[in-house]
């Protein structure tokens, strides 16, 4: 069976833990391998860069030091995770990658995207992902549940960061994510998250099935 990555993007909130979960359950009961992982964080490396992004205690951050920090926890994840479970035959299931630089960076904090463009070409090295699942919300609502998630988890402070950003910032990054979706009609597919966890959770699944039916 043919290897495959498959990456989640979405505002905060949109409930991209909580599919990527539904989907590894159900391609493990049709036989899958499969590698669950995340940006940042997925490698040891990126564990460390991922308290340092994500840290309400760090919101000084200027926006190209932040850039920087994830395109190494970019580079670091592909060479040693996603690569690696690539060629193993699995499926990998990541939560964020390349795109969630050109929507927060670019387009959240007004760096230029074909810059961003440039340098996430360099982290990844020809590692771009074979079908994008972007679960798209409506700011406000986005914003609410992440909050909420980040009470309950007791996770305020620790990974609070983006939370955090106004509203404004929250919608400059859905745009920029639904303009991705436009330049890459193919391999980004565009699933309303206002939905139920069931509702959402099938068309994902309908998403996924074609493309492995497709080969």
């Amino acid at each position: 069976m043919a290897a495959l990555f498959i990456t989640f993007e979405g505002i905060e909130g949109t409930g991209k833990s909580t599919q990527i979960t539904r989907l590894e359950a159900w391609l493990r009961s049709r036989g899958r391998s499969v590698r669950v992982t995340r940006e940042p964080g997925g490698s040891r490396i990126g564990a460390e860069l991922r308290r340092m992004l994500l840290s309400l205690e760090n919101n000084d951050i200027c926006p190209r030091a932040e850039l920087f920090l994830y395109l190494a926890d970019r580079a670091q994840h592909v060479e040693q995770v996603v690569r690696p479970a690539l060629a193993a035959g699995e499926i990998v299931l990541c939560d964020r990658f390349a795109d969630s630089t050109v929507a927060y960076q670019s387009a959240g904090r007004g760096l230029e995207e074909e810059t961003l463009d440039a340098l996430n070409a360099q982290a990844v090295n020809g590692q771009w992902p074979d079908l994008t699942i972007l679960l798209d919300l409506a700011p406000e609502v986005g914003l609410t549940r992440a909050l909420s998630r980040n009470r309950a988890e007791g996770k305020t402070v620790a990974e609070g960061r983006f939370e955090a950003e106004s509203l404004a910032f929250h919608a400059r990054v859905r745009q920029g994510y639904l303009r991705l979706a436009e330049r890459f009609p193919r391999r980004i597919r565009l699933v309303d998250a206002s939905g139920s966890i069931e509702e959402i959770a099938e068309a994902v699944r309908d998403i996924v099935e074609a493309r492995l039916d497709a080969g």
